[in-house]
């Protein structure tokens, strides 16, 4: 993780490992420098990257217009 700011508010950049089509959705725990997410959306249509930031946002608790997928959009490997 690392620490960024950006339009002079707190910004956290997080590396994050998805899992699509899980049975249940959360974060799993620790991944390498980052963070593992189950989703239980496939990875259709933006949909899994909608579950993810609804997952961060709602476990940062913040909004979820705060939360921005930085790379990765089509990829299980995203920064956030």
């Amino acid at each position: 993780m690392q620490k960024s700011s950006k339009d002079n508010k707190q910004a956290i950049i997080i590396n994050i490992k998805v899992e699509p089509r899980s049975s249940h959705s959360g974060i799993a725990g620790p991944y390498g420098k980052g963070l593992k997410v189950k989703l239980t959306s496939p990875p259709v249509e933006g949909r899994a990257n909608e579950e993810l930031i609804e997952i961060l946002a709602k476990e940062f608790k913040i909004s979820k217009k705060d939360v921005e997928i930085i790379s990765g959009k089509k990829s299980k490997n995203k920064i956030v």
